[in-house]
């Protein structure tokens, strides 16, 4: 797997940028590698990275858990961290959904009444 160049890299800002230092340099870029006016064999590539880092860097959220996590952000899915588990309570839930049966480890216990 290729590794990613660092977004702030790629937008040629420093990790200081503001919110309009950011946008500046994006505009600047998307016009000069947008593949309908590039020229460059590889147009389409950068212009796809740089929107990427755009979309990561403008973001407030997603930019501080970029400077924090770079580009193993576990709050972003995949597989980084425990990311795309999260619809399982433990594995006590995958042992119940596979072999049937069992409780749910967030539902509460219930007593069995006689009658």
């Amino acid at each position: 797997m290729a590794t990613k160049r660092d977004y702030y890299e790629i937008l040629d800002v420093p990790r200081s940028a503001s919110e309009d230092e950011i946008k500046k340099a994006y505009r600047t870029l998307a016009k000069k590698y947008h593949p309908d006016v590039s020229s460059e064999p590889n147009a389409t590539e950068k212009f796809k990275e740089i929107q990427e880092a755009y979309e990561v860097l403008s973001d407030p959220v997603k930019r501080q858990n970029y400077d924090r996590y770079g580009h193993e952000d576990p709050t972003m899915g995949g597989m980084g961290g425990f990311g795309g588990f999260s619809g399982f309570g433990g594995f006590e839930d995958i042992f119940a959904n596979i072999f049937g049966g069992g409780r749910r480890s967030d539902q509460p216990v219930r007593a069995k009444v006689k009658t």
